[in-house]
């Protein structure tokens, strides 16, 4: 791991995975945007941090998800950070009961086994129709951009550096992700679109990049989540429930299932997909013996 400098006061830890922004308040104290996931990040970013005399002011989180807030209570309780995020992300991640809001389809002995260590309740929510935040004495501007989970916000500093972020992914991650995450994904395509107005220095992208232009990627992007939505379209026969789709994706995209959490992941993306060819008339969905299922339009 090491240390990126973006501009000016802001910096990026490259965990080889990720890349997690911080704003520098002064020589001793930071602001996260996200802190990674636990494992095969923690102790690294830990390493940094103590080897930079870096400490934890305050967290600031794009999302929810376990590799943006997976060090969220860790570094809370070591550092007593204040964090920040989203109303419908902090209502999410508030406690094991709340984060199955999120995952719905598994049983809450599991979420409390597999995410119990992510819950923290934020000290500071941000409504949806606000659009700047003061943390620790420094102004952000927030872009609410909701569908890679259902309160994405985008985050500003001070150096007119835009986090983007899972609002986009970089080429290197389009290149081999066969099934790219949305949790709505006609949200996600809308706040996508959203972003060919944006005109700052920099972009930084979670999954992973730094950009002085994004015009292109924006394009790229919303062209690859239809295209996989079209792709599977292509997979689905008359009269299937949500179960055969998934089996005929797994097969056709070559995706690998080999625990009940991967089973979970895949289900929950594939869900989305199979929403937004609803949504836009692709398909239709009917009641057949007693079960759902999708038929063409």
């Amino acid at each position: 791991m090491d240390i990126k400098e973006v501009k000016g006061n802001t910096f990026c830890i490259d965990t080889g995975m990720t890349y997690i922004p911080f704003y520098k308040i002064n020589d001793e104290e930071i602001i996260m945007l996200d802190t990674g996931w636990k494992k095969g990040e923690r102790e690294g970013i830990e390493n940094i941090l103590e080897s930079s005399n870096f400490k934890i002011k305050a967290i600031l989180n794009s999302h929810s998800h376990t590799d943006h807030i997976g060090n969220n209570a860790y570094f809370k309780k070591k550092y007593n950070s204040i964090i920040a995020m989203s109303t419908r992300e902090a209502l999410i991640c508030s406690s094991a009961v709340d984060f199955k809001l999120y995952y719905q389809s598994q049983a809450l002995k599991d979420i409390k086994e597999h995410y119990g260590y992510m819950a923290c309740r934020a000290d500071i929510m941000i409504d949806d129709k606000e659009e700047n935040l003061e943390l620790c004495g420094i102004d952000f501007k927030i872009i609410h951009t909701p569908g890679h989970s259902p309160g994405h916000i985008c985050i500003i500093t001070p150096d007119n550096v835009a986090y983007l972020g899972d609002c986009l992914i970089s080429y290197e991650v389009m290149r081999g992700a066969k099934m790219p995450y949305a949790y709505i994904l006609s949200e996600d395509i809308k706040s996508k679109s959203k972003l060919y107005d944006l005109n700052f220095s920099k972009y930084i992208v979670a999954h992973k990049g730094i950009y002085d232009n994004i015009k292109k990627l924006i394009d790229d992007n919303i062209d690859f989540y239809e295209n996989r939505a079209i792709r599977i379209y292509e997979v689905i026969d008359d009269y299937m429930t949500m179960e055969d789709i998934m089996k005929a994706v797994i097969e056709s995209f070559h995706i690998r299932v080999d625990n009940i959490h991967r089973y979970y992941f895949i289900e929950r993306m594939l869900k989305s997909y199979v929403e937004f060819l609803y949504e836009t008339e692709k398909l239709k969905i009917i009641v057949d013996d007693g079960f759902l299922k999708y038929i063409k339009n």
